[in-house]
């Protein structure tokens, strides 16, 4: 049956991510130890990403989902509770999602699942997620095309009255950009108004994983524009986001004469000693892209973009500066207002890893002009 109109919902839900929780087991190099029950996982990071701009009440307008199993850690679920986000724990029989980490010699990263994974679709929704303004989801090109399909459909049939069409942002996943998986990825890129892989990702779709240096970049570059001239999103509207790690970020989309805009910004953080563990950077990046996205005032369409990579990469600034998620704690700052309001002078103020996470992003805007 389907409700009278999404409107009257007790609250819009303005992100919500398909993606997954998962408890990281995080096995570094000796003679660092092991560290246990850390909070992980794309859907995790991704809705963590938005929240670090929305505190209370926006804070609550986050959806995810966190499947919470026999052995749930208390520490976890309160870490969690103290975002106060519109997380929705659903109890589960048998064992939480959980994941091992470890590293090579070469410092690349190895994961694997130790419990079974339950993947989340659309069929997960609540009718206050299904009506989001925006979603994201981690998957591969065939599954990003039925997800997709299903959300729009669910939403259409849901409500007498559907919300508008959804921000819909696809970040494939590593195991399948594959040569073989282009063709399906090209198709996907149509059904969605964002795709946004990592460099490497995207290079291996097209067989230039190995290139590097400058080069890397440069066909970095094409790659992209190669996506964007067979289509992405609904009349070709859509963009590519490419995330490059310490290299920073790619926007690229195209214009009303179909020439290719784009842009490079750099990472937040140019001093490598700043950077302790990059899992969840790009999720994050993207949580806080879609966040940007949703508050621009631009017009441009490459403005906006670069607009909403500013906040993207300031989210993952805040995620990789530790081993796990950043903290949040509350302070005190100088009131910007108090001469003209006549206030006490101090007001409270959230920070993550002690920063104003407002404060940074002035910092990193101002960093790229000009840029």
């Amino acid at each position: 049956m389907a409700s009278p109109n999404y409107a009257a919902l007790e609250q819009e839900i303005l992100f919500a991510t398909l993606g997954m929780f998962i408890i990281d087991d995080i096995h570094p190099l000796p003679p660092q130890p092991p560290q246990l029950n850390i909070i992980g996982g794309a859907g995790t990071y991704s809705a963590l990403g938005a929240r670090l701009f929305w505190p209370p009440p926006n804070s609550w307008r986050i959806g995810w989902i966190v499947d919470e199993g026999d052995d749930f850690p208390s520490e976890v679920r309160e870490e969690v509770d103290k975002w106060q986000t519109g997380c929705r724990f659903r109890k589960r029989k048998g064992l939480t999602t959980r994941g091992w980490n470890g590293y090579t010699e070469e410092g690349i990263r190895e994961f694997r699942y130790t419990t079974p994974k339950l993947r989340l679709d659309a069929s997960d929704l609540s009718p206050d997620l299904l009506a989001s303004r925006s979603f994201h989801f981690i998957c591969s090109s065939e599954r990003c095309i039925s997800m997709t399909q299903n959300i729009l459909s669910s939403r259409s049939t849901s409500f007498d009255v559907p919300p508008p069409r959804p921000i819909l942002i696809w970040e494939p996943v590593p195991d399948l950009c594959v040569p073989s998986e282009l063709e399906t990825c090209k198709r996907a890129c149509k059904t969605v108004d964002v795709i946004s892989p990592n460099d490497s990702e995207l290079l291996s779709f097209f067989e230039r994983a190995k290139v590097y240096g400058e080069d890397r970049w440069r066909a970095v570059e094409r790659c992209a524009e190669e996506l964007l001239r067979d289509g992405v999103g609904v009349e070709g509207k859509g963009s590519v986001i490419v995330r490059a790690g310490k290299e920073g970020c790619y926007v690229a989309t195209l214009d009303l004469n179909s020439k290719v805009g784009s842009k490079w910004l750099p990472a937040y953080h140019k001093d490598a000693s700043r950077v302790l563990d990059p899992t969840g950077g790009g999720n994050a990046f993207l949580g806080g892209f879609a966040v940007g996205l949703l508050g621009t005032r631009e017009k441009d369409e490459l403005k906006k973009l670069v607009e909403a990579a500013a906040y993207g990469s300031v989210a993952a600034s805040l995620c990789i500066e530790q081993v796990g998620v950043p903290k949040r704690e509350k302070g005190w700052q100088e009131s910007e207002t108090r001469w003209q309001t006549g206030d006490t002078g101090w007001q409270e103020v959230e920070t993550w890893n002690g920063i104003d996470v407002k404060q940074r992003l002035k910092e990193f805007k101002s960093m790229i002009v000009g840029n």
